[in-house]
């Protein structure tokens, strides 16, 4: 199999989901037990992304300057800081320990 049959297939797929995701009875999603089980896949979605971004490079994990900066951003949000706020901490984390050799 080719790279773009891969392609194709997995589009492919991801339509059929979409299209089997309207074809589902509103009262089904709206049960208790499913609506708390796609709310707590969606964040485990993303907490997954997010390490995968933080930590992945290749097949190798790596620490740099991006494990402090998520951590930064982590505890802000904690704190309930602003969107904004977050974003600038984190990036300046990031680029003060790069500047001075702290993390690559």
């Amino acid at each position: 199999m080719s790279v773009w049959s891969a392609v194709l297939l997995a589009a492919c797929i991801c339509v059929a989901l979409k299209a089997f995701g309207y074809l589902i009875p509103a009262k089904v999603m709206e049960a208790p037990r499913p609506a708390r089980i796609s709310d707590l896949l969606t964040v485990a979605l993303l907490a997954a992304l997010v390490a995968v971004q933080t930590l992945g490079a290749g097949q190798a994990v790596v620490v740099d300057a991006r494990v402090p900066a998520v951590l930064v951003a982590a505890g802000l949000l904690w704190l309930r800081q602003s969107f904004l706020v977050v974003v600038v901490a984190a990036a300046l984390v990031a680029a003060v320990l790069r500047m001075l050799g702290w993390a690559s």
